[in-house]
């Protein structure tokens, strides 16, 4: 069972193939969707700083009756912390919000600060002083690993040229219709793991026809084989969801796509609108100074 079965990071740490994510999960009802998944055999929890949730999720890793070193929790810094100090302070917010005594992965959220996401600039300088803090507090045992998260291949060279530890995670927006092949071989060749947030494309995967029919053919539902596809291209999917019911069908992975399909779904039409989700960066929106998301021009 998929539950069961571990990536070994480039440090030698353990991760769980298949996390749960939990943005758009309001604190208050953290806690108990964190249980809810552990009670279904996760044990891997994927929040951040910027979700505004990691207390409950604290508590629910607390309170879930399963044993901390059991359990993988993974965070990460807010996009805006681009200074050490900053850095330093926001990873002892983390601790303290979560209420754990170390964090198993913190990542960068991403390169640039929402307000700039793909505009051009890479914030190479304030990577490198986030990057430090991470390494520091990596080697004071507050951390089990580092990472980052939408880092394309000139982010990364930042940091493997210039730091003293390399990444051991890439977390990026990867599903069918939108795999970004060339940094994840890219990634890979750097024995640097690639987890695929929104594996379901936040939803646009649905009404795919040519999914639901490949998906009828395979006797699953659709999540069930676009999880399937990132777990057969070596990346760890970070499904999400607060519906147990869901928690516990997105772990049925255990049959396999067939060469023939994996190639077919490498052709598939580009998986590109997200509805309500459009207006946020990541998904091709903006982020205004006045906290406001729009649809990008």
């Amino acid at each position: 069972m998929i539950l069961n079965e571990t990536f070994t990071l480039s440090n030698g740490v353990q991760i769980p193939k298949l996390g749960l994510g939990t943005w758009m999960i309001g604190n208050n009802d953290a806690a108990q969707t964190v249980r809810n998944a552990i009670e279904a055999g996760y044990r891997h929890i994927d929040t951040a700083q910027a979700y505004g949730n990691e207390a409950g999720v604290g508590e629910g890793v607390r309170t879930s009756g399963v044993a901390r070193d059991k359990i993988f929790v993974t965070t990460k810094l807010d996009a805006a912390v681009k200074t050490y100090a900053e850095a330093a302070n926001a990873i002892d917010g983390s601790l303290q919000a979560l209420g754990l005594d170390y964090i198993d992965l913190m990542i960068i959220h991403s390169p640039q600060p929402w307000t700039d996401f793909r505009a051009g600039e890479h914030f190479f300088e304030g990577n490198l002083q986030a990057w430090r803090a991470l390494e520091d507090a990596y080697q004071a045992n507050k951390l089990r690993a580092i990472g980052v998260s939408n880092f394309e291949q000139p982010d990364l060279d930042n940091l493997l040229k210039n730091g003293t530890v390399k990444p051991m995670v890439n977390q990026i927006l990867a599903h069918v219709g939108n795999m970004p092949f060339e940094l994840i071989e890219y990634t890979q060749k750097q024995d640097i793991l690639v987890q695929a947030y929104s594996p379901v494309a936040h939803g646009a995967a649905l009404g795919n026809p040519t999914l639901l029919a490949l998906a009828t053919q395979y006797q699953v539902t659709v999540p069930q084989f676009c999880i399937r596809y990132c777990l057969q291209l070596g990346l760890l999917p970070l499904p999400k969801t607060a519906n147990p019911a869901h928690m516990r069908d997105n772990a049925q992975v255990n049959f396999s796509i067939t060469a023939a399909d994996m190639a077919l779904l490498q052709q598939i039409e580009p998986l590109t609108h997200y509805d309500e989700a459009n207006i946020f960066p990541v998904f091709g929106g903006k982020l205004l100074a006045d906290g406001t998301c729009v649809v990008r021009d």
